[in-house]
């Protein structure tokens, strides 16, 4: 017996337009489960290099030895694409991740994603993220990770320049003058090192101006608050103490071998860059060096206590095309995956999970090659994040238009304050009229 067939719904989602056309039953074509084995059929990507997956089955199926996790395996670049058409063809597996906060609009209203309000009424308050997948008071999905952005730093470039490393508290403008001394100590130390890195990603700028400047909202379609983010970008591009946005994008830069082999001392990125880079240096894709990560600059000293940054947390949503007597198991599975026990097995290979209490972050700590200084304490367990895609259904859209707007200023072909308000006049035409 299926759960519930739902009812399709075209749904045109602005600039990723992932159209919903069911035609068949979503789920397995495993027969019902009479009270026996359970088999859970997930999504996933990239199994060979992202060990979260099998991390969360494996823990899971260790308390849960009646119910299986088989994985359904996606490309990672056309995730969205090629699990749009597997709900559409009643072929998708009984569970998905949801990869990113700005598409999860899109399956909650084609309905293809099941109620789970009583999963997340039992979660707790330690789930970071939950609240982005609730709509009209119901819960559709559950976050596994809840990934934050940092502020990475060489401790030995630091020492080599003779500059004071950063503290909980760093302002943008205790930023500005720490890569202003890093770039003079540097070139006096004779390092070729750059001060920074900023990598060729919209995030890199607009997500901390949308997180922490007062009032911001991505849907007003006033873009002004990103103005002193980017003049901040340019002055270092054209001081030279980061590389350029074209020769970065022109030679492919990756960030991971801009940081990881001491050609920059600072830069800022997701915290799932600890994890990476932990296994770089233990293979020797990376050099060996003294690192850290520090909380993001901050707009001013009022949220020493709390840095603001940003980051969307990864969620994980039950088909509602699932077959009605997996439905106990696939809660189960969410409850375990978003709760404290999911939580620990993914902090002991290094990722950041949606919630955190105190055993997971001793889990997270433990693991090889993770600092342990106080500021990278500090920066993991207190702050506040806020979503890089508010859940709108024009999100998408406008964020497309927005990666238009950070090409355009990165590479000078058009001034800040132009380029911001064309970005305005073009979210009003193109994605705010459906408002």
């Amino acid at each position: 017996m299926r759960h519930r067939h739902p009812r399709w719904t075209a749904i045109a989602a602005a600039a990723t337009a992932l159209t919903l056309t069911a035609t068949a039953c979503g789920g397995s074509d495993e027969p019902a489960d009479t009270g026996g084995p359970v088999t859970l059929t997930m999504s996933a990507w990239s199994l060979k290099t992202t060990p979260e997956f099998q991390k969360l089955a494996e823990a899971f199926q260790a308390q849960n030895p009646e119910v299986k996790v088989e994985f359904k395996e996606y490309d990672a670049d056309n995730y969205d694409t090629q699990l749009t058409a597997d709900l559409a063809a009643g072929s998708a597996p009984d569970l998905y991740v949801l990869k990113n906060l700005k598409n999860f609009i899109t399956y909650q209203a084609g309905e293809q994603l099941l109620d789970v309000s009583d999963v997340a009424d039992g979660l707790g308050d330690n789930v970071n993220g939950l609240g982005n997948y609730k709509v009209d008071g119901v819960t559709y999905a559950a976050p596994y990770r809840q990934d934050s952005w940092y502020l990475y730093y060489n401790k030995d470039l630091f020492t080599a320049a003779g500059v004071t490393p950063p503290s909980e508290t760093w302002t943008w403008a205790e930023y500005e003058k720490a890569v202003a001394d890093l770039t003079a100590g540097l070139k006096a130390a004779g390092s070729p090192a750059k001060a920074a890195y900023q990598h060729t990603w919209q995030s890199t700028v607009q997500g901390l101006a949308l997180a922490q400047t007062p009032g911001a909202d991505l849907g007003s379609g006033d873009y002004g608050y990103l103005a002193p983010y980017y003049e901040r970008a340019l002055e270092q591009q054209k001081a030279g103490s980061q590389v350029d946005y074209g020769t970065a994008t022109t030679n492919t830069l990756q960030y991971q071998a801009q940081f990881g082999t001491q050609q920059a001392a600072t830069m800022l990125m997701g915290s799932w860059y600890v994890a990476t880079l932990i296994a770089q240096q233990k293979k020797g894709d990376a050099q060996s060096f003294q690192w850290g990560f520090a909380p993001a600059p901050q707009h001013d000293a009022s949220t020493k206590d709390e840095p603001i940054t940003f980051g969307d947390p990864t969620g994980l949503g039950v088909n509602a095309a699932i077959d009605e007597n997996k439905v106990a198991a696939a809660k189960k599975f969410l409850t375990f995956v978003a709760g404290e026990g999911g939580a620990t097995a993914l902090a002991g290979i290094g990722i950041t999970p949606a919630t955190l209490t105190d055993p997971v972050v001793q889990a997270y700590f433990g693991v090889q090659g993770v600092p342990g200084d106080e500021l990278s304490k500090f920066a993991f367990t207190t702050h506040d994040t806020r979503a890089e895609n508010p859940v709108s259904p024009q999100t998408a859209a406008l964020q497309n238009i927005l990666q238009e707007t950070h090409s355009a200023i990165m590479s000078e072909s058009t001034p800040v304050d132009q380029a911001l308000t064309q970005a305005g006049e073009r979210a009003r035409s193109e994605a705010l009229t459906s408002k």
